[in-house]
């Protein structure tokens, strides 16, 4: 009998011990990262939400004395990475480099999606907002865009525009175009905005939204002319350059943007942590003046406030594909 109950104790005191490593072992919001972090990109390298997630692993590895790296997972329009991270363990080891197009576009235009961008991620902030200059090539004889929407007419099915794929905010930036201006152009879809910039400027393709500030170094060039700026004011680094709805097209404006998200179930602590760092160093004026001559107009939303924008987005986006009739 004292065998067996020096056995039962014997376990117990395992059990207790086993239990106490594996608690140990686990995360905490007090030891978070106590290791390497992954944000996932969910495009090719080399486009701003690249550029803007490798800026939010740099500033987070630096005040949190762990390494947060990249992991670009481009195609399918950013819908594969952003479900990888919905299936992701929410413990902030992790994170989304949000975009519009598989955050409130893909949702939009697809009939069936394997998340839900409102219930299944958590918000942790809005980094940068910006807007584009619809760029063609220099072969198309058009300079502005009354120019360029009597060319489509005159020439329908001729003309094709590159996006980094179906479902972004390059696809969905450009039908909203094509709906206002009454014209169609043929969608050629890519994995990044690198690949389409690089078939543009070598006249594969014959006009595309491009960022202000790779617009800006091509316009210079003459290796690209722009129609106009997708933003609802002049920008400043462009005050030349007329905005598209000042040439006719009343009310028009796109613009993409760059956040951090999380799976849904990542503890409240470790979000508002990761908000707390990203938007302290948001809001120095070596990064405000960095992301401005960029082109970018810093964020800086709150958790709860990059869900209410993520929210008018979808519901903006899904009332456009319904009125132009747009389906993946």
């Amino acid at each position: 009998m004292r065998y067996f109950k020096y056995v039962i104790s014997l376990v117990i005191s395992l059990g207790c011990v086993l239990n106490a490593q594996v608690v140990w072992g686990q995360t905490t919001p007090q030891n978070y990262p106590n290791k390497t972090v992954k944000i996932i990109v969910p495009f090719a390298p080399g486009g701003p939400t690249d550029v803007q997630g490798r800026w939010a692993a740099e500033q987070l590895s630096q005040a949190l004395g762990q390494a947060f790296i990249v992991e670009n997972q481009g195609g399918a329009g950013g819908v594969p990475a952003t479900d990888r991270v919905v299936k992701s363990v929410p413990d902030g080891y992790t994170l989304l480099a949000g975009n519009p197009g598989p955050l409130v576009v893909a949702p939009a235009i697809r009939g069936q999606m394997p998340y839900n961008t409102m219930t299944d991620l958590e918000p942790i902030m809005l980094i940068a907002r910006s807007a584009s200059c619809v760029a063609v090539h220099p072969s198309v004889p058009a300079r502005n865009v009354k120019e360029f929407i009597a060319y489509a007419k005159a020439n329908p099915g001729k003309i094709n525009y590159g996006s980094p794929g179906i479902g972004t905010i390059g696809h969905l930036g450009m039908e909203r175009f094509t709906f206002h201006a009454g014209i169609v152009l043929n969608h050629v879809p890519y994995k990044g905005a690198a690949q389409y910039l690089n078939d543009l400027l070598a006249g594969h393709i014959q006009v595309a939204f491009i960022q202000f500030s790779p617009c800006i170094q091509q316009i210079k060039q003459g290796k690209l002319f722009s129609l106009g700026a997708t933003s609802e004011k002049r920008s400043s680094l462009l005050p030349d350059m007329p905005t598209i709805a000042e040439q006719g097209l009343t009310g028009y404006s796109s613009y993409n943007w760059n956040g951090l998200l999380a799976p849904k179930g990542t503890p409240a602590p470790i979000i508002n942590r990761l908000y707390e760092i990203l938007s302290t160093q948001l809001a120095t004026k070596e990064n405000q003046d960095l992301f401005i001559n960029q082109g970018h107009e810093p964020g800086n939303l709150t958790p709860e406030g990059y869900r209410k924008f993520l929210q008018a987005e979808l519901n903006k986006n899904a009332e456009l594909a319904k009125a132009a009739n747009i389906k993946e």
